[in-house]
């Protein structure tokens, strides 16, 4: 068996902001009934924490958990875990409907630091990327260059880029490019 490797092996980029490839991350997709207690039971025992709020993230010591839509949360844990987190949900919501799948090697993550993010961003994401349209502990699902993604301010300095893996290496690109020293307007 290979061993795991994130999408561009820790590339970085530095320009008006810095860009680079976060690593492996777990991710745990975890579909059903956002409202059914013992989903959320089985949510913080997976993470520790309590559910988000729509379009909301949580972070904590074990991971995160994001709202991704009325019926999903996105669950980021220790890449190495990710299984095992699949194996606990399934344990605790055996009986009931749900689906929880290790989407951890079907995605790539970026970081972004720097003053500029949210506009290296808004040079391709279609949404307010303003601190009041994007507050931190809010995570966003929309297009970048016409690619899907999800982003969301962890500070004011830093943000959090998902795509899929298949793209990772063109989100990267296109992130390095909108990035270049000289090119943030100055509008966010």
């Amino acid at each position: 068996m290979s061993d795991a490797v994130s999408v561009l092996g820790g590339a970085a980029f530095s320009g008006a902001i810095e860009v680079a490839d976060a690593g492996l991350c777990g991710m745990v997709t975890l579909r059903g009934d956002l409202s059914d207690p013992k989903l959320a039971a089985a949510v913080k025992s997976a993470v520790g924490l309590t559910m988000p709020a729509a379009r909301g993230i949580k972070e904590g010591t074990k991971g995160a958990v994001a709202w991704m839509s009325p019926d999903e949360l996105l669950l980021m844990v220790p890449h190495e875990t990710a299984d095992a987190c699949v194996a606990r949900l399934d344990k605790a919501l055996a009986g009931s409907h749900f689906l929880a799948v290790n989407v951890s090697d079907a995605r790539a993550v970026f970081t972004l630091t720097g003053a500029g993010c949210r506009e290296v961003l808004a040079k391709g994401a279609p949404v307010d990327l303003s601190a009041a349209g994007l507050p931190i502990g809010e995570i966003r699902r929309t297009r970048l260059g016409q690619i899907a993604v999800a982003f969301w301010a962890g500070s004011e300095t830093e943000m959090r880029v998902i795509c899929f893996r298949s793209v990772g290496a063109h989100v990267y690109s296109w992130l390095c490019n909108a990035a270049q020293k000289g090119t943030l307007p100055g509008f966010l």
